[in-house]
């Protein structure tokens, strides 16, 4: 070995040397993945889902995949005929109403009001069937996004701003030509904008075409009475008028056919929250409820991961004994002996703490997701799918997030020289930030703020479900969504290792032994 490899690996020996030998540091790194795997794990074992159909508890229904392998929410009133090859569908819409449910003013009594939800939809739209979660592209106006083109839940393109009345109407139009659909607006008829183009491969020969109508429920975030965010979401429906409507090539011919797709039946067998659907001289009146959108309803697998603070606290006391151990029992003379060039010294200790720890957290993520997962389907809980890359993600993440909170800790313990000063500070700055952030403690603003600017912003790299711009949902750090993307979340705790490791060489090269 020649170069600056040969030097470094001596006190890289050295280092795991020490580490292998004591006893308590490496039981502490095997309780370390023990404690996360464990409590992980009865937390799964804890959790059970089940609905009720009158007296009877059964299986939840399980969300519908889309084509990119989302759960997705797929309920909205379609009024559609059938497309043979290529064509297109064209409608002018003239108004746009809904209605919200608030909350009740007097007990018992329901409280709507008139209101239409930002995401409110209304369009049209080629689907490639009538099933859930099957392929779709479709041009809409919103309640209060303009016009949009999207398909297969997870793709949206903005058009032109602004809403939609008599006086002031919106053409849409859709085009198919094999597998590419285009999107198009136009505020006369006659001049029109490209919206957009979709590519739905696969997409058969046979589709259907039409008119639809759906909205979201209303959520709110509000403080809690002690603290924290408490969120809520209200029934809220569209209604969409139509006319103008004309399809180009080989449809159906007959009445038009009219579904409402995704609606559920109470215990009464009667639906509830059921669309609606009119026609008259060539106008259509379409009443819809729910959303076409990704869902984030259901488990998510890094909730399989609930034993992880626990573990990351075993890990912050085992690197900070690796550096403070040596203080304490003076034998960081001895390794300074073997290794004068101090900084060289501290970063061997850093890559030995950072690849035990990293390996010890792939032995507790590997099990805990995998079979953690089983047990919430097994209890009847339905875990949200994703992608391989996301889920190797997430378990590499993990590990990766440990493996940086032990440097941080490391680099501590070289600060303080001190065990208990040193294991303090660390979960003060990283585990207590992560634990007052997710348990609704503070307002949601200060929440997000904790998970931006300490190294519990790490803690975002497990989030293995994104969320979208363009769908109404309770986005807070308590249902595990994190103001920084994963990767720029777990950079911020990389960033403060980093920044720790250089302090502390810069003060042992400083200080006695």
């Amino acid at each position: 070995m020649s170069g600056w490899r040969a030097p470094f690996a001596r006190p890289l020996r050295a280092e795991w040397t020490k580490f292998r030998t004591v006893r308590g540091w490496v039981v502490g790194m095997v309780a370390a993945t023990l404690v996360t795997v464990l409590l992980g794990l009865l937390s799964a074992a804890g959790s059970r889902t089940s609905c009720s159909a009158g007296p009877v508890e059964v299986p939840c229904p399980v969300p519908p995949v889309g084509p990119e392998g989302q759960a997705v929410t797929d309920k909205f009133y379609f009024v559609h005929k059938e497309l043979r090859g290529d064509g297109a569908i064209t409608a002018r819409v003239t108004s746009m109403t809904g209605r919200i449910r608030l909350p009740d003013a007097t007990p018992g009594v329901r409280n709507v009001a008139a209101g239409l939800v930002p995401w409110a939809k209304a369009g049209v739209i080629v689907k490639e069937s009538t099933r859930q979660g099957s392929a779709y592209a479709a041009v809409m106006v919103t309640g209060e996004h303009g016009v949009r083109m999207q398909h297969d839940y997870v793709h949206d393109v903005a058009g032109r701003p602004g809403g939609v009345s008599a006086g002031s109407p919106r053409w849409l139009r859709l085009t198919r030509s094999g597998d590419t659909l285009t999107g198009y607006e136009s505020g006369d008829g006659e001049h029109w904008t490209r919206v957009g183009v979709a590519r739905l491969t696969g997409l058969p020969a046979t589709v259907r075409v039409g008119l639809f109508a759906t909205s979201p429920g209303d959520v709110t975030l509000t403080q809690g009475s002690f603290g924290g965010t408490v969120g809520a979401a209200r029934f809220s429906e569209a209604t969409a008028v139509f006319d103008r409507v004309g399809l180009r090539g080989a449809a159906s011919d007959g009445a038009w056919s009219r579904d409402d797709i995704g609606v559920t039946i109470g215990p009464d067998g009667t639906p509830h929250h059921p669309g609606r659907f009119g026609e008259s001289g060539g106008t259509f009146t379409v009443t819809g409820v729910g959303d076409i959108a990704p869902t984030g309803e259901g488990r998510t697998i890094e909730s399989t991961l609930s034993g992880l603070p626990a573990g990351l606290i075993v890990v912050i006391v085992v690197a900070v004994l690796f550096i403070t151990a040596e203080h304490r029992r003076g034998l960081i003379r001895t390794s300074l002996l073997a290794e004068p060039r101090r900084g060289r010294a501290l970063a061997a200790k850093a890559v030995v703490i950072a690849a035990v720890t990293s390996a010890a957290g792939l032995a507790a993520t590997v099990p805990s997701v995998a079979i953690g997962t089983r047990i919430l389907r097994a209890n009847g809980n339905q875990v949200l799918p994703v992608g391989t890359f996301t889920e190797v993600r997430v378990v590499a993440g993990v590990a990766a997030l440990l493996a940086a909170v032990a440097v941080l800790s490391l680099a501590l313990g070289a600060l303080f020289r001190r065990g208990a000063a040193a294991v303090t500070t660390a979960v003060a700055v990283i585990v207590l930030p992560y634990v007052i952030a997710t348990t609704s403690v503070l307002p949601l603003d200060a929440a997000r703020w904790l998970l931006r600017v300490t190294p519990a912003a790490g803690f975002a790299i497990q989030q293995s479900i994104p969320e979208y711009a363009y769908v109404t949902g309770p986005y807070v750090p308590s249902l595990g969504y994190y103001p920084l993307p994963p990767w720029a979340g777990l950079a911020v705790v990389c960033a403060y290792a980093a920044l720790a490791l250089g302090l502390a060489a810069f003060q042992v090269r400083r200080r006695d032994a």
